[in-house]
């Protein structure tokens, strides 16, 4: 054989291969292309229905003033969940630096490895005593409380009862668990009973809302519920991300506000609101509970400990409340104060009296133009569109906090005015 014919027969399998390899990477350049044509199409729908939700950019700290990139400085927020001022309060942000200083920055670990600090077992202790239950555990968020909670409880020869207009956290959470799963119209009691009649088989029985749901602001009928579920013999759930630190005559929530808190069982809530806005989620009740959620809640087992400065901070702020409620009670003359204005002004205003007072708009595209228009004015307020409310019930929630003034409040009012009537919404 001739050194030009052993050459070329020794290079045939690399040539094949290399075919071969051009091949496989021109599918996958060909799969990834088809991928990119099917999200710009579904980003294109999302725009053209009005419904895209950009993200404005904050250059200063949390509070009723902020400073927004390509605006004026001095912004007021009518948009956060900042209930009682408490993201950028002095104290509380001082002690999220010596938890820092103290305890560093993370911790590098999930909780049961090497991930469990004085810090963190401290804050547990504070958030069951706040709610008066017998123990507490700590997540990332309140959507990883709703995420592992139910599939640790509930097997199979159970049930889940829940109002078809919870938060998001709370139906993914439910889809991970075994329990039968029943479903009741939105703060109905009579289609609860209807539900807990139908599952009357079951080994036990979870009744599952909000204790405010955030969208409207409306507050769970609790009275009712605990009625039904000890008439039935059925245990009681709470959301309480919207109402902890300020329903109630002491900020414990919509259970004090109703006086049920002892017909209550198991309250999830959030650090991430009210409680200093930073991080963090958390279950608070029997202390049983608690100990599986610590063995079994995948949420807890996989991820990292909340860190020291978050946990530093929330502790200072449940002191703050714990000492007083002076800061949750200025809060109800505030927000029905907006609320008459902007009523008399001719804007329909969702709820009753929560913070959360939703200016009703219905047509997304409106919403987020208003909002935007409001920006121009000094406001900042975002417009709400499916899906994160359903289709025709677009909105601008507007949040009213007790580090707002009455002056802000005017300002907000008079701005919804001026711009209500530039796009025809009022006369």
């Amino acid at each position: 054989m001739s050194l030009r014919k052993a050459t070329q027969s020794l290079l045939r399998p690399a040539w094949g291969v290399l075919r071969c390899s051009d091949s496989v990477l021109s599918r996958s350049y060909a799969a990834l292309a088809e991928a990119r044509a099917v999200l710009e199409q579904e980003l294109d729908s999302i725009r053209a229905a009005g419904t895209w939700k950009a993200e404005r950019i904050i250059t200063s700290k949390q509070g009723p003033q902020i400073n927004v990139d390509g605006g004026r400085g001095g912004i007021l927020n009518f948009c956060a969940n900042n209930y009682l001022g408490l993201s950028s309060h002095p104290e509380v942000v001082q002690a999220g630096i010596e938890a820092l200083k103290s305890h560093g920055a993370g911790l590098s670990s999930v909780r049961f490895i090497c991930g469990t600090q004085d810090l963190h077992k401290h804050l547990e202790q504070k958030l069951a005593e706040f709610h008066e239950r017998e123990d507490c555990i700590l997540y990332a968020s309140c959507f990883d409380a709703n995420a592992g909670l139910f599939e640790v409880l509930l097997s199979p020869d159970d049930a889940v009862l829940s109002d078809e207009l919870n938060h998001a956290s709370i139906i993914d959470g439910i889809r991970l668990c075994r329990a039968k799963r029943l479903r009741y119209k939105h703060m109905d009691l009579s289609d609860l009973e209807k539900k807990l009649q139908e599952s009357q088989s079951s080994r036990m029985r979870l009744i599952v809302t909000d204790g405010v749901f955030s969208m409207d602001g409306d507050v769970a009928p609790l009275r009712g519920i605990c009625d039904l579920a000890e008439q039935y013999g059925a245990m009681v759930f709470i959301d309480e991300c919207h109402a902890t630190g300020f329903l109630g005559t002491r900020g414990r929530g919509t259970d004090e506000l109703l006086g049920v808190m002892d017909r209550v069982h198991i309250v999830n809530s959030t650090l991430g609101k009210a409680l200093g806005g930073a991080a963090g989620g958390y279950t608070v009740g029997p202390k049983p509970l608690i100990d599986l959620l610590r063995q079994r809640s995948r949420p807890y087992l996989f991820s990292n400990a909340l860190p020291p400065p978050v946990v530093g901070s929330a502790i200072r702020a449940v002191e703050l409340l714990l000492a007083s409620n002076e800061i949750a009670q200025s809060m109800t003359a505030k927000t029905m104060s907006f609320r008459n204005n902007m009523t008399q002004a001719g804007f329909t205003i969702a709820g009753t009296s929560h913070p959360i007072c939703p200016v009703m708009l219905g047509d997304a595209r409106l919403a987020s133009v208003m909002a935007d228009d409001m920006l121009k004015l000094g406001i900042y307020v975002i417009g709400f569109s499916y899906p994160v409310v359903p289709k025709g019930k677009a909105r601008i929630r507007v949040q009213i906090s007790a580090a707002h003034t009455e002056e802000d409040i005017d300002q907000c009012v008079d701005a919804f005015i001026q711009t209500g009537r530039k796009h025809g919404v009022i006369s």
